[in-house]
């Protein structure tokens, strides 16, 4: 047992945003992605793909969730594994309980811990206390589950490119920061349009602009930002926790609204995404989020596939190696054929 749990503590990887991957490792993430993906449709058919037979994950949630909880509960099950939800109220995360006591505890339970906070710095502790994965299901810091599902689709859809100009419209909020870490990673040209005071958190954009890989501009007018966009994206106005703010925030945001004149100052090709839950009228028109131009309900599955990518590379390593082994050798064999 004792030898388990140092074996545990050696191979513990966590995914609280992007800082531990490179641009192959997400790419990786993503093949694996549409592996999963496409495991499941075989599956309904065939025999089931459960490389996570028999584990447990512990998931916590601070914050209301729709997308996040069904979607990590969904693939656990889907994986082969058992999910328990605790409400961070209900167990007093910080409160009741020191974070560093529940990481300890939980660690003996179960195989991993998803978590939906509101501070990054309990997240943090979780992982630094725990011997087992920890995954941050988002922060008000950040959101990086919701922002790989958002690169994932538009990899999936041949939309990727090292050049992409992709746009957000809107606050300067957790989705934001995501976004701009994975500009760090992976070449693009990221703009954030956002109104003055609004702007993301100053040292994750330090962060991403030191490396160099991407162009990422923090503007203040959303119709210069959309001008040539391949995405525009948008986010509410008003996030969890701000609900005394909605007022003067619907005031602020109104010339940001993600409408049809701005979508007409994109690329023809653009597409439109939205982390959802929206808040039609306000932050986007229903037109624009139902027109021929959206993939949020695209990018919303996904988050299905990606975490369970994400799930079994953090608790079945071997599994995702084997993987990437195997499609390797097959793309060889195509190239030799070729």
């Amino acid at each position: 047992m004792e030898e388990a749990q140092k074996n545990n503590t050696t191979a513990k990887r966590d995914f609280l945003g992007f800082s531990a991957l490179d641009a192959a490792k997400v790419i990786e993430l993503f093949d694996f992605s549409l592996f999963i993906k496409n495991k499941r449709k075989e599956c309904k058919s065939g025999e089931p793909y459960r490389p996570l037979r028999d584990k447990t994950v512990s998931m916590i949630f601070s914050k209301p969730s729709l997308r996040t909880r069904v979607s990590f509960e969904l693939g656990i099950h889907e994986l082969g594994g058992y999910a328990i939800n605790l409400d961070g109220k209900s167990i007093g995360l910080g409160s009741r309980e020191a974070v560093e006591d529940i990481a300890r505890l939980l660690s003996r339970y179960n195989d991993a811990i998803v978590a939906r906070l509101h501070e990054h710095d309990v997240i943090e502790g979780l992982a630094r206390h725990s011997t087992i994965p920890v995954i941050n299901a988002l922060t008000d810091l950040s959101h990086p589950c919701q922002v790989l599902a958002d690169a994932f689709t538009l990899y999936e859809n041949n939309l990727w490119h090292d050049g992409i100009k992709v746009v957000f419209i809107g606050d300067g909020n957790n989705v934001a920061n995501s976004w701009i870490e994975l500009a760090g990673l992976l070449p693009m040209h990221f703009v954030l349009a956002c109104p003055e005071g609004y702007t993301p958190d100053a040292g994750l954009l330090e962060a991403a602009r030191a490396k160099g890989m991407s162009r990422i501009e923090i503007i203040h007018d959303p119709k210069e930002a959309a001008a040539g966009a391949d995405v525009l994206y948008t986010d509410v106005w008003t996030s969890m926790g701000q609900e005394d703010e909605m007022e003067e925030r619907l005031r602020i945001f109104s010339p940001f609204q993600l409408n049809a004149t701005l979508l007409g100052l994109s690329k023809p090709s653009a597409v439109v995404m939205h982390c959802m839950p929206a808040h039609r009228g306000q932050e986007i028109t229903g037109e624009v989020m139902d027109g021929p131009q959206s993939i949020i309900i695209d990018q919303a599955e996904n988050r299905l596939h990606v975490q369970k990518a994400l799930l079994v590379k953090l608790l079945n390593h071997e599994e995702y190696r084997k993987f990437h082994l195997t499609h390797r050798l097959l793309n060889a064999a195509k190239k030799i054929k070729a």
